[in-house]
């Protein structure tokens, strides 16, 4: 089995805006590390390589990451232990802040790729049911054998 992750933001500002510029612009260095990590199996992206002009969400501002990884602890790794965790911890000068749960991780067979859909209903799962061996967040150590 493989670890499928979603994440969503709904940006402060346009996308296009000044005060969003940073980030937009370390959305390709960011996504050549995961890509070369340890672990990484894919990620969703448009034609021009990005995800952040796919609308999932009715609000334009709200932007979806969505990947695949070998492991919790290959997702973990790139997350926590890379120039992504530097992001990470920015996240508030340029993104809302949240009243529920914005990420999501699940287990699918190895050479299945999940679909927004999928993944926003996993979302919804877990903010009506809490974590549980089908949608859960990383304060719980659910494995492949719990489901």
């Amino acid at each position: 089995m493989h670890l499928a992750q979603l994440n969503i933001a709904t940006a402060k500002y346009d996308l296009e805006a000044l005060e969003m510029k940073e980030f937009m612009d370390n959305l390709d260095p960011i996504n050549a590390i995961a890509e070369s990590s340890s672990g990484f199996v894919w990620r969703l992206q448009d034609e021009n390589g990005d995800a952040t002009a796919i609308q999932a969400f009715e609000d334009p501002r709200t932007i979806v990451n969505m990947s695949v990884w070998q492991s919790i602890d290959s997702l973990k790794d790139f997350m926590f232990r890379t120039h992504h965790k530097s992001f990470l911890t920015r996240k508030k000068e340029w993104f809302e802040k949240a009243t529920e749960d914005t990420y999501v991780l699940w287990w699918i067979p190895e050479g299945t790729i999940p679909t927004i859909k999928e993944a926003i209903e996993k979302l919804n799962d877990l903010r009506e049911n809490g974590d549980s061996p089908q949608a859960f967040t990383f304060k719980s150590n659910f494995t492949p054998s719990d489901l």
